[in-house]
């Protein structure tokens, strides 16, 4: 059964149509124990929202993990992991931040009580509420 995740990065260090134009990234640099074991816990084929942090402040694209965890080199390798990624879709419409915080749908929403988590678990139902707010 498939996981839902949010994954966070700034658009100017490493966006959508960056991972797009790669067609498969590694996700590193987390150094959050939270995320970190979001992170191992993702399973191939899990799907992820792309979320665009500090600039735009939306989701923007749907990616799904192409490669389960493994350690992160860039960092300290004993205690940090990467995942592997890749795109599926870019969403119809982009869901910002506000109109998030103003669904009662999505009032328990890791992103929303957790501003700084960049990899956080979403239900079943905060993904469809999400994938309807993108008019999909």
């Amino acid at each position: 059964m498939a996981q839902y995740w949010l994954m966070k990065s700034e658009p100017d260090e490493y966006g959508w149509d960056d991972l797009v134009a790669e067609k498969e990234g590694i996700w590193d640099g987390v150094k959050n124990a939270q995320a970190s074991n979001n992170m191992k816990a993702m399973k191939k084929g899990d799907q992820i929202f792309f979320y665009h942090s500090r600039q735009g402040l939306e989701v923007v694209g749907i990616m799904e993990v192409s490669e389960e965890h493994s350690p992160d080199v860039t960092t300290d390798p004993d205690r940090w992991v990467v995942v592997k990624v890749k795109p599926v879709r870019k969403l119809d419409k982009a869901v910002p931040l506000k109109a998030m915080k103003q669904n009662p749908k999505l009032k328990d929403l890791a992103i929303i009580r957790q501003t700084r988590l960049s990899v956080a678990p979403l239900t079943a139902g905060e993904w469809e509420e999400i994938l309807a707010m993108a008019g999909e």
